[in-house]
């Protein structure tokens, strides 16, 4: 799972993939925006059909890809 996302991260703001470790500061690092999020939430929704709620919305779930993981498996049940 951590691969896709990752790999959907990279793709979707142009950055190297190489660059995006487990723990890397997707926010603080620049890599990700406000807009980059939705597009990331879009793609959780329709890839591991999970679903968003607003109070899900906090940093802590999409900080890294790590913490991005584990708020879907959480989803998921």
């Amino acid at each position: 799972m951590k691969e896709e996302i990752k790999g959907f991260i990279a793709e979707t703001t142009f950055t190297d993939p190489a660059i995006i470790r487990d723990e890397t500061m997707l926010f603080e690092e620049g890599i990700f925006d406000s807009m980059g999020l939705l597009n990331l939430i879009s793609f959780l929704e329709e890839q591991y059909g999970v679903k968003t709620e607003d109070t899900d919305l906090l940093e802590e779930n999409f900080q890294n890809l790590v913490s991005i993981e584990e708020f879907v498996s959480r989803k998921k049940g």
